[in-house]
Order: C-alpha cells, then sequence, then structure tokens
C-alpha cells in the first residue's frame, strides 16, 4: 500500500475513534462546552507529547533542515514517532468530555500538513531527477521547506486552542475579546522572535534588501492600524464599550506606520533608522495600561502588560537611538549588545501578559483566590522559557553555517569572527543559504556539487 494512503487511512481511522469512543457526549449539559469531569491521565499525556514533539521537536529538526544538517532527518523521525500516538491518544481519552470545538478540527489539518511533509521527504530521498521527476523534485524541495516552516506557527495556534478547549473558553458573547487577545498577544511574540532572529542572524538579509528595520515595522504597523481601525467597531451600531479606544489606536497605529515608512529612507535613497516602531509600542502600552477591567485583578494584570509594553517601547527607541547610534551593529564581530535583548524579551513577556488577561481567565483566577503578583511571575515564566528556546534554535543555527576554524596553535582553535553568527566576510554564502531549501541528505553528488560553504562542515553535522 503507498504510504500516502496508508496515513490517509489512520487519519480517516482516528475520526472514526473520535466519533464512536471515548467521548461520551452525553455527559455534557446543554449549552455547556465540556463536562465537569477532571483531565485523566491519558489527555495529560497526550498533551505533554504534542507539546514535546511539536512544539520542541519539530522546531529544532526545522533549524537542523534548514542548515542541511544530517541530523535532520533522525529528529525528525523521533518528532513523528513520538506525534502520531500523541494523536490517537486525543481521541481515546475517557475523562473529560467535549463538544464540537476547533481543536479537533484543526487537529486533522496540522497532521495532514506532516503527512505531506513526510511524503516530500521519502520523495527527495530516492533522489529521482530524470526527465519529468527532475521539475516535480524542485516542487517538492520548495513544497517540504514552506511547509516545514509553517508547521511551528500551526502548531502554535493549535496548541492555544487546546488549552481555549481543555478550559471551555471563548464561546458566545466571549469570543470577540478572546480573539483580540490571543491574536494580539501572538503578535507581540512573534514580534519578538523577529526582533531577536534579524538581531543575531538576519543582519545580511537585511542589508541585502536595501532596507532598514524599521521600515518592514512600519509597513507591517500601518497595514494592522488599517485592520484595526475598520473591525474594532461594528460601523453603523452604537459605540459600546471599549470601541472608542480600540478604534483610535488602530487610527494611531496606521498614522505613525506611515510616517515611520517615510522617515525609513535618506535623503540618497539609503536606509535609515528611526524610533517610531518602538514610539508605537510604548504608547499601545500606556494606552493598555489605563484600560477599564471589570475585575481588580484584571486591572492589574493589565497594567503590568502595559507598563511591559511600555518597557518594550522605551528601550527599542533606546537601542536605535543612543546604543546602536542608527547603526546595525556596535561590535566588529557582529555580536549582538546585551542591552538589544531588552526590548524583544519584554515583547514576549507583553504578548503572554495579554494573551493570559482574556475575561473568562481573569475570572478563574480570582475565584481560585490566586494573586495578580503570583500569576503574572509564572506568565514572565512562560516568557523566559520561549525566549530560551529561540534563542537556542538561532545558536544552533548561527554555529552549524560556520565555516570549519583551522587550529591557529597548540593552544586551542582559532575563532572566526561572525557577523551576528556567520563569518564576516561571506554574507553572500549567508544569503545563499537562507535562500536554499535543499537538504543535506536530500541531494545527489552530482546535482550539486560541495560548495565552500558546505565543504567539511555537514560530514561532521556540527551540533552545540
Amino acid at each position: 500500500m503507498p504510504f500516502w494512503a496508508l496515513s490517509l487511512g489512520l487519519v480517516v481511522f482516528a475520526k472514526g475513534t473520535a466519533a464512536h469512543g471515548g467521548h461520551n457526549m452525553e455527559k455534557i449539559v446543554d449549552g455547556e462546552a465540556m463536562s465537569v469531569d477532571p483531565i485523566d491521565s491519558i489527555l495529560w499525556i497526550h498533551i505533554l507529547l504534542m507539546m514535546l514533539s511539536f512544539g520542541i521537536i519539530f522546531p529544532t529538526g526545522m533549524v537542523l533542515g534548514i542548515v542541511r544538517n544530517r541530523w535532520h532527518v533522525p529528529v525528525q523521525i523521533l518528532g513523528t514517532a513520538i506525534a502520531v500516538p500523541a494523536y490517537f491518544l486525543g481521541h481515546l481519552h475517557k475523562g473529560r468530555a467535549f463538544a464540537k470545538n476547533i481543536h479537533a478540527g484543526f487537529s486533522n489539518w496540522l497532521m495532514l500538513m506532516l503527512i505531506v511533509q513526510i511524503v516530500f521527504g521519502i520523495y527527495l530521498k530516492f533522489h529521482i531527477t530524470k526527465g519529468f521527476h527532475g521539475k516535480i523534485r524542485n516542487v517538492a524541495v520548495v513544497g517540504h521547506g514552506i511547509v516545514g516552516k509553517l508547521m511551528p506557527v500551526v502548531a502554535w495556534v493549535q496548541m492555544l486552542f487546546g488549552g481555549i478547549t481543555a478550559l471551555g473558553y471563548c464561546r458566545d458573547d466571549h469570543l470577540g475579546q478572546c480573539l483580540a487577545h490571543f491574536i494580539m498577544g501572538s503578535a507581540f511574540i512573534g514580534y519578538g522572535i523577529i526582533l531577536t532572529i534579524i538581531m543575531l542572524v538576519g543582519q545580511a538579509w537585511l542589508k541585502r534588501t536595501g532596507r532598514s528595520q524599521e521600515f518592514f515595522d512600519s509597513l507591517l504597523i500601518a497595514a494592522w492600524g488599517c485592520v484595526n481601525t475598520f473591525t474594532e467597531h461594528s460601523w453603523g451600531s452604537a459605540w459600546v464599550g471599549n470601541d472608542i479606544q480600540h478604534t483610535t489606536m488602530g487610527v494611531i497605529w496606521w498614522c505613525a506606520g506611515l510616517a515611520g515608512v517615510w522617515l525609513s529612507r535618506k535623503r540618497d535613497g539609503g536606509p535609515k533608522r528611526n524610533f517610531i516602531p518602538g514610539f508605537v509600542i510604548l504608547i499601545t502600552g500606556w494606552a493598555m495600561s489605563a484600560h477599564p477591567q471589570h475585575l481588580p485583578l484584571s486591572t492589574m494584570v493589565h497594567t503590568v502588560f502595559g507598563y511591559s509594553l511600555m518597557a518594550a517601547g522605551l528601550s527599542r527607541i533606546i537601542e536605535v537611538s543612543f546604543v546602536l547610534r542608527d547603526a546595525n551593529s556596535i561590535s566588529e564581530d557582529g555580536d549582538a549588545n546585551s542591552f538589544q535583548y531588552i526590548p524583544p524579551f519584554l515583547l514576549y513577556a507583553s504578548g503572554f501578559l495579554f494573551m493570559g488577561a482574556t475575561e473568562e481567565q481573569m475570572q478563574l483566577i480570582s475565584d481560585a483566590g490566586i494573586t495578580h503578583v503570583s500569576y503574572i511571575l509564572v506568565l514572565y515564566s512562560f516568557a523566559f522559557l520561549v525566549f530560551l528556546f529561540t534563542n537556542m534554535l538561532l545558536h544552533l543555527y548561527a554555529v552549524n553555517t560556520l565555516p570549519a576554524a583551522p587550529a591557529k596553535d597548540a593552544a586551542g582553535p582559532a575563532r572566526v569572527p561572525r557577523m551576528n553568527g556567520h563569518s564576516r566576510n561571506t554574507d553572500s554564502r549567508q544569503i545563499r543559504d537562507a535562500e536554499e531549501f535543499e537538504l543535506e541528505g536530500l541531494m545527489s553528488d552530482d546535482e550539486h556539487p560541495e560548495s565552500p560553504s558546505t565543504l567539511g562542515k555537514n560530514n561532521e553535522a556540527t551540533v552545540e
């Protein structure tokens, strides 16, 4: 039986299992999202294994694939071996029962992506390059890279859906504010990750674009502001709640974004840095810190969220204007200054604080008697873990794209100067590596001869 047919059969079987076993819908009271049963051990195992595979193993394998490391395939096989049984455990548990929900439906799309990724990988392993298969192979190479890079984002969304479903949140009247919190919170975390990537390994790409980072930041801010301006209020209806504040926030975003785009170019057309993105973050934090809330606990959490966002914006302005003095880096070897880590981390923290401040979460924490101090410390802990993991993945990428350094003397090997994780005189190699989706072990020797950028590296498979 072909592999794709077998995989499709497994998905269909799992859907049948979900429909006919393990989920007694009679236990759910009409109008409720779930039963009152506790989460049993099988469901906890499902949660932990899925977080391990899609949250840690697959992103690590993705980075190893980008750098064409020979450990890419074994790591992805390990992740698949954990994810597939965990998927079935999610349908076989006997504890808390759930009504129809988005987590169950979205899981099939995530597993379909995994199946497509596996099929691409197996096909590329055959090294069929003659005739029509040569064109198919090019499509498979690009598809394998795109799907692999999308999976961490889709997995993040699915994990959020899982948490929402497990607690029965974001239904009926709570849906709108829930979407706002989780979308904006994830956006802050994503922005922090992008800042970290550009700071540590993305300077060559940025140089190639001929634009400053603030150009892209301001463009995104302007686009997001336009969306907020026309979606935060149902036009033609009465203004209620915080509609005015949300809409005016969207207005200032697109106004400031347009100004930032204009200021991102010098008179001669060269890239120029500016303060606009940092100021937008700062003023957004100020607005959110004064956002009226129904619960005292929610007020405190939103206040700390606003202060964290204000600190992120202020530190970003200081970084660009006073630490870097409009340059991309102040270090000769390209390593980031310690102050540069502050703005991205505060964006991670702000994202988690905002995602953790929905109405239903605040009610649950308040009823449990948990103070805002304890809750905020937990959310900051999550931010540190994601910040750590992101830096670990970027370190893994950087050390595996360095050329082999010859030994200088018996005292130890000479260190190769780096530009944000790369050799300073190999910007063109960095750009080329970033654009290649072909993976080491999926290429035949006669297809692509070993280039200086990979010579003596892939066989050693450096992993730190």
